[in-house]
């Protein structure tokens, strides 16, 4: 179960690393973007750390406050069911 847990944690905060990198791109070409229930949904089945990094590493959605707040808070979520998980 934990090897399990480890990859699908790096899986899932890898893939919401990238989606959010790839729509800050996005957002500077002008092209159509990510939808920020997508952002949400990755970070919401545990890749809320890859968002929160992304977020602040490339400068993206770090205005919107329901992603300073919502990040925050599904990222907190997240430690606690990978804690219970990892039991």
């Amino acid at each position: 179960m934990r090897t399990a847990l480890i990859v699908w944690f790096i899986f899932i905060n890898a893939v919401a690393y990238l989606v959010m990198s790839e729509d800050k791109r996005r957002a500077r070409l002008g092209r159509d973007r990510v939808p920020e229930r997508t952002l949400f949904l990755l970070a919401a089945v545990g890749g809320a750390l890859g968002a929160w990094i992304a977020m602040y590493r490339k400068r993206h959605k770090t205005r919107h406050l329901s992603f300073k707040i919502g990040i925050p808070l599904l990222l907190f979520l997240n430690a606690v069911l990978y804690g219970y998980f990892w039991r």
